[in-house]
């Protein structure tokens, strides 16, 4: 999918909203256990509840592989699923993957080439050539971990005390060099939605760059201050929600709920489309 097919999808349904599809069987509705792919099932649903509400689906793939090849087979059906019958639907495989070259190149060519996705996420920490060989997929985006969400983050990358010889905190030195990569417009970046207050700076580094932002919702971060400071012309945000919609509720009513959590926060995307001139 392009940049620009994205954009048209933000634009369409007035939403840049991104369902985190992570499967815990232990969450799901017990009555799904009984079929033969719960995990499939579960997300079959979810899917058809909310396609028309999101513009992006993204599956961590560790909620998969915990349960083997059966889950793998999970994961390979519902993103086959997916671009089968929502074509249009921007797909992000959350695997935060990045290793020496010929390795990543592997990495790059089971979800680009057999899962089908359209991106991947990606840690920078080995460089540029444990990312390039994803960025030479044509067409394919690589969503590169710059300042996340979780508390481990104030480790190093946003450590005063861990500044580089340039003075400047880790997130935005992966950010600058990064922009320095062969294709690297084929990049976006995860920021996470509860470092709201660092997206000013972060858009002063790439003001173009899609932004995946976990983190609104059951993280605690506002999706109203993330739009404040990191909207561009074009949104450039997918806001991901995962527990919050998916598990909305555990009983038969699962997907009418995780549709009515959905549609919440489509409708204040909407308001924050409409409003952002």
């Amino acid at each position: 999918m392009t940049t620009q097919q994205l954009v048209n999808q933000i634009e369409s349904k007035r939403s840049f909203l991104c369902i985190g599809l992570d499967v815990d069987l232990t969450k799901i509705p017990q009555y799904l256990i009984e079929t033969e792919d719960p995990i499939f099932e579960f997300n079959k649903a979810i899917i058809d509840a909310t396609h028309d509400l999101c513009v992006s689906y993204k599956p961590n793939t560790a909620f998969y592989e915990a349960y083997g090849i059966k889950g793998w087979q999970s994961l390979q059906k519902t993103i086959n699923y997916i671009n089968d019958n929502y074509p249009n639907i921007f797909t992000i495989a959350d695997a935060k993957r990045g290793d020496i070259g010929n390795t990543s190149s592997m990495y790059a060519k089971a979800f680009f080439e057999d899962l089908h996705f359209d991106s991947v996420t990606v840690a920078p920490y080995m460089g540029k050539d444990s990312v390039e060989p994803f960025l030479a997929f044509e067409n394919k985006h690589t969503i590169l971990l710059a300042l996340t969400s979780n508390e481990g983050a104030f480790d190093f990358q946003i450590n005063s005390e861990v500044l580089g010889s340039n003075g400047k905190e880790l997130y935005k030195q992966v950010l600058e060099t990064s922009k320095q990569w062969k294709n690297s417009e084929n990049l976006m970046y995860v920021v996470g939605a509860t470092k709201a207050e660092h997206f000013t700076e972060i858009r002063k580094i790439v003001p173009d760059s899609f932004l995946l932002v976990p983190g609104v919702g059951a993280q605690g971060g506002s999706l109203s201050e993330v739009c404040k400071y990191g909207m561009n012309k074009n949104v450039g945000l997918l806001i991901n929600s995962s527990r919050g919609i998916i598990y909305a509720s555990n009983g038969v009513d699962f997907a009418e709920k995780a549709r009515a959590e959905a549609l919440k926060l489509q409708k204040e995307m909407e308001n924050i489309i409409l409003h952002q001139n």
